[in-house]
């Protein structure tokens, strides 16, 4: 029998979700129980996302809530927003153990304190990279952090106060874990970082994020595939070339997630972002010339303060221009203990008006891109299974989802698809047939004998 069941939520990032999974991890190893309700459960677990205000705002009202219909659970609050504001929130769950992002290790010993009638509070310290346990997978699919932390000062950032110094994961421990997770079934192993392109500036020997891809595609066989996580463009800059030579390998996915956030160099001098415009444009060049199905996705940022309409205008023109694959549109959201939060504001009219001109821009050249697909048989891997019931979302090799009307048993299976239809950010396809079923995903084995033999040959 258990020591106790758990409710998780999780918000945010896939930093959040890889720190919720090895939380998952190491209480499963302890002895707890993970349920499906708040109403099955002894102790509520909530990770948490700082990013945005709105994002705060929903965190907020559901502690709120939580408390105020289950005031007999034990409440355990984790992640940024319990780093960059722990007195928020200590005044919304003052009973609760609080965890910070570098601290998620130590949930055994919060549930522990609970169970004794005492609140650990552990907001210090650096992540502990000397081990990493491995993730719980989600399906077909798993998240690796390799690294946490960044080089950068960006004036809009609440992250970097709640995920500030660079720690990556070592190489061996990384292969370790994908070679676990490959064995049990997982097709698709996203590699994620707060920037991944700051993969082992703080390592012995600085391997980077090209040699950690080198290493795993080398020493884990099988048939799976990669997906590359968030990198800054500056030090994407830097191992560009590398990088490149590394995506030859058919296991990696085609796809590139390099945020440019404004369009305009004067705004990203105020942003504090460390490339110009002509940089970026550069790094577009380099994927394309290389591989011209590539996605390159990026995220922009309207009504960051310093934008007049001028440098929108630059934006958009970038947008035009570049023609990118994804892009992850926000409104300029102030947070606190930021350099842009004391900057003078550009009124929410004005960013709500910009927000719609520059979305109608990236639906319609995203649907232009989505459209080049139709009628084509694509071949794909099913990694997820859809938001609508009966509905299943593959892959393409450029990370490009495919929806599929069909049963979930074919998950993980590589199949070839007839695209129908199409929206802005999917395609709509009907599966033709199934190239390679997928084996039933097993749990966690040991770490086979040969993969260590390797690494010490």
């Amino acid at each position: 029998m258990g020591r106790g069941r758990y409710y998780i939520e999780t918000y945010g990032c896939s930093l959040a979700e890889f720190d919720s999974s090895m939380m998952e991890a190491r209480l499963s190893e302890a002895g707890y129980v993970r349920v499906g309700s708040v109403e099955e459960a002894e102790y509520v677990l909530i990770n948490t996302c700082a990013v945005r205000l709105d994002t705060e705002q929903r965190i907020s009202e559901r502690l709120i809530e939580l408390k105020s219909k289950y005031p007999s659970r034990r409440f355990i609050v984790a992640g940024c927003l319990v780093k960059a504001r722990p007195g928020l929130v200590s005044k919304l769950a003052p009973e609760a153990s609080l965890l910070s992002p570098q601290n998620v290790h130590r949930v055994v010993e919060a549930f522990e304190a609970l169970e004794r009638g005492l609140r650990l509070k552990a907001l210090e310290g650096s992540r502990d990279t000397s081990s990493l346990p491995t993730p719980r997978p989600s399906g077909v699919t798993a998240t690796i952090m390799v690294q946490e932390g960044c080089l950068g000062d960006c004036s809009f950032c609440i992250t970097k106060i709640a995920r500030r110094n660079v720690k990556s994961y070592p190489p061996r421990l990384i292969v370790e874990a994908v070679g676990k997770l490959v064995s049990m079934g997982v097709v698709e192993v996203r590699l994620t970082g707060l920037d991944t392109a700051a993969y082992g500036v703080d390592l012995p020997g600085r391997p980077t994020l090209a040699d950690l891809l080198n290493t795993i595609l080398d020493k884990v066989e099988g048939d799976y595939m990669v997906r590359v996580g968030m990198m800054t463009p500056e030090l994407a800059l830097e191992i560009l070339d590398d990088l490149i030579e590394s995506y030859r390998d058919p296991r990696v996915y085609k796809y590139f997630h390099i945020p440019v956030q404004s369009g305009d160099d004067e705004v990203l001098r105020v942003m504090n972002r460390k490339y110009t415009v002509n940089e970026y444009k550069k790094i577009h060049y380099k994927i394309k010339t290389s591989y011209p199905e590539a996605m390159i996705a990026t995220d922009i940022i309207v009504g960051h303060p310093g934008e007049d309409e001028e440098a929108f205008q630059n934006t958009v023109k970038l947008v035009e221009e570049l023609k990118f694959e994804k892009i992850h549109l926000a409104q300029y959201s102030i947070r606190p203990h930021t350099k842009a939060a004391a900057m003078p504001q550009i009124p929410d009219w004005v960013k709500k008006e910009r927000s719609k001109k520059l979305g109608k821009i990236v639906e319609k050249i995203g649907y232009e891109i989505m459209s080049k697909y139709k009628g084509k048989t694509l071949e794909v891997i099913v990694t997820e299974e859809g938001f609508k019931k009966g509905s299943l979302t593959a892959r393409t090799h450029n990370y490009t989802p495919v929806v599929i009307e069909h049963d979930e048993k074919i998950l993980g299976s590589k199949a070839l698809v007839t695209i129908k239809e199409n929206t802005f950010f999917d395609l709509r396809g009907e599966l033709v047939e199934i190239i390679k079923p997928h084996r039933t995903l097993r749990e966690a084995a040991p770490t086979p004998k040969t993969l260590i033999e390797y690494w010490r040959g």
